[in-house]
């Protein structure tokens, strides 16, 4: 019996694990999907397009009501029901589908397909990583955050500066960040799976901010992907 004991005290973590990953998976991979769905739409119809290049209120009130969903989901998700909560992640996949349309303006359809398949596959093998490595990620989470702050400001910079060689170097030093990033924030929620009651309010609300945060790395690696794929005008295309 007390062998019998030891096992499910073993088993019964990892399945807390598996289940509560599997969660967060689901709905990242649905978010994905209307992201996809809203972009294609939207970047392939000539009517639709042209309405929202047309209407760059639009388009800005679209990027400032991402960036508050982010920041409100992040601040006030303690606040928040988890029926809120995961409309407020579904609203923000569909707005970002719209934003991100416009990359059907600059790359063709085959650099985006080729590039997306490059993106999942990466972000399967370094989430992967994260979830079997038994070695502490935080070091390497607290670098890669400062990493993060550090491009930003460049690309700010490079607004102005319009250089190719610091785009370049962005894109490179991008895609780097944010592989290593979704390892590190794939063991910080394996971590949390295996200790916390996943089936209450809060786990369900760790979940969909869960989903938000690899969306996001899931994203951002895509799009600096994109960025070296396309060669800065190689893949921009519409024939």
């Amino acid at each position: 019996m007390d062998r019998f004991n030891n096992v499910r005290e073993r088993v019964a973590p990892n399945l807390n694990v598996a289940r509560f990953m599997s969660r967060i998976y689901s709905w990242m991979t649905f978010g994905l999907f209307i992201t996809a769905v809203t972009g294609f739409m939207i970047g392939t119809n000539g009517v639709w397009m042209q309405v929202l290049m047309m209407n760059r209120g639009l388009f800005t009130f679209a990027i400032i009501l991402q960036f508050g969903l982010v920041f409100g989901l992040s601040l006030g998700i303690n606040r928040m029901s988890v029926g809120v909560a995961t409309g407020c992640f579904l609203l923000y996949s569909f707005i970002s589908g719209i934003t991100f349309s416009t990359i059907f303006l600059a790359y063709n359809l085959n650099v985006i397909g080729q590039v997306f398949a490059v993106t999942a596959g990466t972000f399967g093998a370094m989430a992967l990583f994260g979830y079997v490595t038994k070695k502490d990620l935080s070091a390497m989470g607290t670098f890669l955050i400062m990493g993060l702050f550090g491009i930003i400001i460049a690309s700010v910079v490079n607004i102005f500066t319009h250089s190719a060689g610091l785009d370049f170097i962005i894109s490179v030093l991008g895609v780097i960040i944010f592989a290593g990033l979704t390892s590190y924030d794939v063991q910080k929620l394996k971590n949390f799976g295996a200790t916390a009651d996943i089936d209450s309010d809060s786990g369900h609300k760790v979940a969909v901010m869960g989903a938000l945060t690899l969306y996001l790395d899931f994203i951002n690696l895509f799009l600096m992907l994109l960025r070296l794929f396309g060669g800065g005008g190689g893949g921009r295309s519409r024939d």
